[in-house]
Protein backbone atom coordinates (compact mmCIF):
# COMPACT_ATOMS: atom_id res chain seq x y z
CA UNK A 1 0.00 0.00 0.00
CA UNK A 2 1.49 3.32 -1.05
CA UNK A 3 1.62 6.01 1.59
CA UNK A 4 2.05 9.72 1.27
CA UNK A 5 5.55 10.98 1.79
CA UNK A 6 6.56 14.58 2.29
CA UNK A 7 9.72 15.54 0.49
CA UNK A 8 11.62 18.51 1.82
CA UNK A 9 14.49 20.32 0.20
CA UNK A 10 17.06 22.85 1.31
CA UNK A 11 17.25 24.48 -2.11
CA UNK A 12 15.64 27.69 -0.80
CA UNK A 13 18.31 28.04 1.86
CA UNK A 14 21.12 27.26 -0.57
CA UNK A 15 19.90 29.74 -3.16
CA UNK A 16 19.37 32.37 -0.48
CA UNK A 17 22.96 31.95 0.69
CA UNK A 18 24.25 32.10 -2.89
CA UNK A 19 22.33 35.25 -3.75
CA UNK A 20 23.30 36.84 -0.42
CA UNK A 21 26.96 36.29 -1.24
CA UNK A 22 26.42 37.87 -4.67
CA UNK A 23 24.66 40.81 -2.99
CA UNK A 24 27.59 41.26 -0.63
CA UNK A 25 30.00 41.24 -3.57
CA UNK A 26 27.90 43.87 -5.34
CA UNK A 27 27.86 46.00 -2.21
CA UNK A 28 31.62 45.61 -1.98
CA UNK A 29 32.04 46.84 -5.54
CA UNK A 30 29.87 49.84 -4.69
CA UNK A 31 32.01 50.57 -1.62
CA UNK A 32 35.36 50.19 -3.40
CA UNK A 33 34.51 52.37 -6.43
CA UNK A 34 32.30 55.23 -5.17
CA UNK A 35 30.88 57.71 -7.65
CA UNK A 36 31.50 55.66 -10.79
CA UNK A 37 29.37 53.74 -13.23
CA UNK A 38 30.90 50.54 -11.86
CA UNK A 39 29.52 51.44 -8.44
CA UNK A 40 26.08 51.85 -9.97
CA UNK A 41 26.28 48.40 -11.54
CA UNK A 42 27.47 46.96 -8.23
CA UNK A 43 24.51 48.55 -6.47
CA UNK A 44 22.11 47.18 -9.11
CA UNK A 45 23.60 43.70 -8.72
CA UNK A 46 23.28 43.93 -4.93
CA UNK A 47 19.62 44.97 -5.10
CA UNK A 48 18.68 42.30 -7.65
CA UNK A 49 20.56 39.58 -5.78
CA UNK A 50 18.90 40.62 -2.52
CA UNK A 51 15.46 40.39 -4.11
CA UNK A 52 16.30 36.96 -5.51
CA UNK A 53 17.61 35.79 -2.11
CA UNK A 54 14.33 36.62 -0.42
CA UNK A 55 12.28 35.24 -3.32
CA UNK A 56 14.16 31.93 -3.35
CA UNK A 57 13.44 31.47 0.32
CA UNK A 58 9.72 32.06 -0.26
CA UNK A 59 9.43 29.97 -3.42
CA UNK A 60 11.08 26.88 -1.93
CA UNK A 61 9.58 27.10 1.56
CA UNK A 62 7.48 24.17 2.70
Amino acid sequence: MAGNQAVSTDMGVGLSVLFTLIALAGAGVTFVTPGTETAAWGFAAAIIAGILAVSANHVYSN
